[in-house]
């Protein structure tokens, strides 16, 4: 069964539209705000790598949802670590449903047909639905041939990951809003050491921000070695 978080922390405020960088997905953002506003059923799948802001943009229309009048729900299928197809067997009942990484239950006899079984009662009961994944439906990994094509007929939006330079303006602003400097150098260090998918890095962030704060240090290469990489001498 899956746990009923509080609002505030399904749709935390950093995971909102206004909040993501849109990049070349402006279409995909278009539907999701309108699916998220209009009463319209519909149906969407967005693919794209990690780091492309598939859960952010899930999360945020289901916040933006809310925040106009109508009930969503968040099923995020790769944190469930037993009795899936029972979790996915009881979600559903809002005018909104959000199932997070679909690829995490390819190959799982049980979660592809109750994922099949939730697809035909959601349509029949007029609710809009969003999956993502990291691959198309064909593409994916999922058994079923039912489900795959049941995930092909909805609207494909392929979800196109920021440029580099949209990447490291975007951590220089974050990281700015928290009163960080990061320059040049520093940030030359934390792509060629780090992941460079937009989720790794505001991971990186987060550490840093707490240490720097605790150590009341500015943040510079020689800081930043000592605190995520100790071993390089």
């Amino acid at each position: 069964m899956s746990v009923q978080l509080p609002l505030t922390l399904r749709w935390p405020a950093h995971q909102r539209f206004e909040a993501f960088e849109v990049g070349d997905n402006g279409v995909a953002v278009d539907l999701l705000r309108r699916a998220a506003s209009e009463s319209t059923q519909v149906s969407l799948y967005l693919s794209g790598p990690s780091g492309s802001g598939r859960t952010h943009l899930l999360i945020a229309t289901c916040s933006a949802a809310h925040a106009a009048g109508r009930s969503a729900q968040y099923l995020p299928l790769a944190t469930l670590r037993a009795n899936v197809d029972a979790a996915i067997r009881a979600f559903g009942g809002s005018a909104l449903l959000a199932i997070d990484d679909v690829d995490a239950i390819a190959g799982d006899g049980p979660a592809e047909h109750a994922l099949f079984d939730l697809y035909n009662r959601c349509r029949a009961e007029g609710a809009s639905l969003l999956f993502t994944a990291k691959a198309p439906p064909a593409q994916v990994g999922v058994a079923l041939p039912d489900l795959v094509s049941r995930l092909g007929a909805c609207t494909q939006v392929v979800l196109k990951p920021l440029a580099e330079l949209q990447r490291r303006g975007l951590v220089r602003a974050r990281a700015a809003a928290r009163g960080i400097e990061l320059d040049e150098p520093v940030l030359d260090w934390l792509f060629a050491r780090e992941k460079r998918d937009l989720g790794s890095l505001l991971g990186v962030l987060d550490r840093v921000d707490a240490a720097s704060l605790a150590a009341q240090r500015r943040v510079t290469v020689p800081f930043l070695k000592r605190l995520l990489d100790p071993q390089t001498p």
